[in-house]
């Protein structure tokens, strides 16, 4: 297979200042995008506080490989901080063909000891950070009639976690976004998909660490570890979702340790009554939850569609 090219084209990627951000940006622009960096700088725990140095630093990474990338440090939680980095990609590269909605925080609490400082914060950077970015992104889009979006859920969203039910929420949030705005911008050559990460950051340091889950499961420490569950193992797939010849839109791609696989969510098979009781429920649950047949609807008619064909074969 002939190399993936991404030559003439534009990418935002936000949150790139470190980890998987840095590694989407890297590699996209060794593809020949011209990539603009997005970070806050702020402290993973810490306030709103700019700080232009990460991105900066990422940007000099790109430009000392030959690559052409400039840098930002506006925030996506506001909406004027998300239409001004779009506003400046466009203005500095003549247009903008991707953005990568990868800016995220962690604030992680048990759900009975979440306080404001760890659950508004996370549906600020994650939910309205992503509609926010998305908003002029799109318009854009729509203008030349091409896009690809690539927005990060997680498995803690489509599968739960502990301690983290603001996190799960919001990732839970950006995958149902994803679907919709799959639905919608396809009429206008614009694909939306989504990565479920999983890498060994600043962020997730605490539970992928030396010191956490993954670690005692593997055994892998040190630069052994990184190597691999480094963003580098997640970055191919995402940069994959955003390259023209990508035909998927409104999927979920899980990317861990080098491990690629396609996250869904689907609808069992069920049962059907014509006049469902409280006991039949209770008494037929097994078959009500037995995955064999399951579907998996493109959208919710056509879920709703499943409904439909069963009364057509009854009558």
């Amino acid at each position: 297979m002939s190399e993936l090219r991404f030559d003439e084209r534009v990418a935002l990627v936000t949150g790139a200042g470190g980890g998987l951000g840095r590694a989407h940006a890297l590699l996209l622009a060794s593809r020949g995008a011209a990539v603009m960096v997005n970070d806050l700088g702020s402290p993973t725990m810490g306030g709103q506080d700019h700080d232009a140095t990460p991105a900066e630093n990422v940007v000099a990474e790109i430009r000392a490989l030959g690559g052409i990338a400039s840098s930002n440090s506006d925030s996506v939680a506001t909406r004027d901080g998300a239409e001004s980095m779009v506003s400046a990609t466009i203005e500095e590269f003549g247009g903008l063909d991707i953005v990568i909605n990868n800016a995220g925080i962690i604030r992680n609490r048990t759900f009975l000891n979440i306080g404001e400082y760890e659950f508004e914060p996370v549906l600020d950077v994650h939910v309205k950070g992503c509609f926010y970015v998305t908003r002029p992104a799109y318009e854009h889009m729509k203008s030349v009639g091409y896009g690809r979006i690539i927005n990060t859920s997680s498995g803690s969203g489509l599968f739960g976690s502990f301690g983290q039910s603001a996190y799960s929420a919001a990732k839970a949030a950006i995958y149902g976004f994803t679907r919709t705005l799959a639905i919608e911008g396809a009429r206008y050559g614009i694909h939306v998909n989504a990565i479920a990460p999983g890498a060994l950051t600043r962020m997730t340091g605490d539970v992928l660490g030396d010191d956490g889950e993954i670690a005692d499961m593997t055994g892998l420490t040190g630069e052994d570890l990184l190597m691999q569950l480094g963003p580098q193992q997640v970055a191919p797939a995402v940069v994959y979702l955003a390259h023209e010849t990508c035909a998927l839109n409104g999927e979920t791609l899980s990317a861990s340790g080098g491990r690629v696989a396609r996250a869904f969510m689907g609808v069992t098979k069920g049962i059907y009554e014509e006049d469902l009781t409280l006991e039949s429920v209770a008494e037929r649950i097994e078959a009500i939850c037995d995955e064999t047949n399951y579907v998996v609807p493109d959208n919710v008619d056509k879920e709703m569609q499943l409904l439909l064909e069963h009364f057509e074969t009854e009558k």
